[in-house]
């Protein structure tokens, strides 16, 4: 019987395996989406969507998704750069005039490829005292821009919540909308993402997922204002969604190939070193092929998207306890994958 059954169908298999592995019915839960060509050809959910009240997982939840903010910031910048509204070069002070950057130039494109060396506010210990109260951006931009700096702008990479936050400040001065609202009118809407929002502690979303972390025991995410993640990181989704997002990137219908390009080019230090990092995706490589990917983690919650381009394959997996890390999993589905 073994020998009978589709090449897909062991690889399937495997993969249910692997995720099995990691979550069963007693256990905060995971929903994995995998594409090929734009086809679904794996969908299934696993665990629990809320413990408090047994409720099963099922695809169509809706789960908070983290720093996978990112990409939607980076393309919102890129649809402004099309329309010639901002460019890529244009210095923070044109929008912030009294930003302190010490004589330094530092651009839009260097908040996009952490490469500012603005110190992130997600690494300041007083964030905590502050992580309960809604912010403008401008006030949360305060809360950071008298720190030291980590380095001159595009000597070093380091990961960085804080240049995301001027992004979407920046994307909220010229189109004179909230940062939510543009997303919504500009992304969600035109792709058809209705399951896609600004996150929000009040509205009723349905099929939302409940968040948990795992300290000794399962507990409910701890509260944190969504205007703190802001454009680093407070949109909410699902899978289906997000390959809607992918399949918009990939037939081009946001961006122009040559405009989304930028986002996906592996980025130089001023020293000539490469990054792997791009506009919102990290580029790298899984079994010798190239892929664009990022995770995202907020209180609650952890996601994962892998796309590799020469294949047209996209693996997403959105989890709702940010004790288990999907990153290494996505990246093991897209291997075997591509085996």
């Amino acid at each position: 019987a073994f020998i009978s059954v589709g090449y897909s169908q062991t690889k399937e298999s495997i993969i249910a395996q692997l995720l099995n592995s990691k979550f069963n019915e007693n256990t905060s839960g995971a929903t994995v989406l995998i594409t090929k060509k734009g086809k679904k050809i794996y969908r299934k959910a696993f665990g629990q969507a809320n413990l408090e009240l047994g409720v099963k997982m099922k695809p169509e939840n809706v789960f908070e998704i983290g720093s996978m903010t990112k990409q939607f910031t980076a393309v919102s910048i890129l649809m402004l750069v099309e329309q010639g509204k901002v460019s890529l070069q244009d210095e923070i002070t044109k929008f912030i005039p009294d930003y302190p950057t010490h004589d330094q130039k530092i651009t839009v494109h260097h908040l996009l490829n952490h490469t500012s060396g603005i110190k992130s506010y997600t690494k300041m210990r007083k964030l905590f005292d502050v992580a309960r109260n809604d912010m403008k951006p401008i006030e949360l931009i305060k809360f950071f821009r008298d720190e030291p700096v980590d380095f001159n702008p595009g000597e070093k990479y380091k990961y960085n919540n804080s240049g995301y936050i001027i992004l979407g400040h920046i994307i909220e001065n010229i189109s004179n909308l909230s940062y939510a609202d543009y997303v919504q009118k500009n992304i969600f809407d035109k792709l058809n993402m209705t399951n896609s929002m600004y996150a929000n502690h009040r509205k009723l979303i349905k099929n939302r997922a409940s968040g948990y972390h795992d300290r000794k025991g399962y507990q409910n995410a701890m509260f944190i204002s969504y205007t703190l993640p802001y454009a680093a990181g407070s949109l909410m989704s699902t899978i289906d969604d997000m390959s809607l997002w992918q399949q918009a990137l990939t037939n081009n219908t946001l961006l122009k190939k040559e405009t989304l390009q930028k986002a996906y080019t592996n980025y130089t230090l001023n020293n000539g070193e490469k990054i792997n990092y791009g506009y919102g995706w990290n580029i790298k490589t899984i079994n010798n092929e190239v892929s664009y990917e990022h995770g995202g983690s907020i209180f609650g919650f952890k996601s994962m998207g892998v796309y590799i381009p020469n294949k047209d394959i996209y693996v997403v997996t959105l989890t709702n306890c940010d004790c288990i890390s999907p990153t290494q999993l996505t990246r093991d589905i897209t291997k075997i994958l591509l085996e």
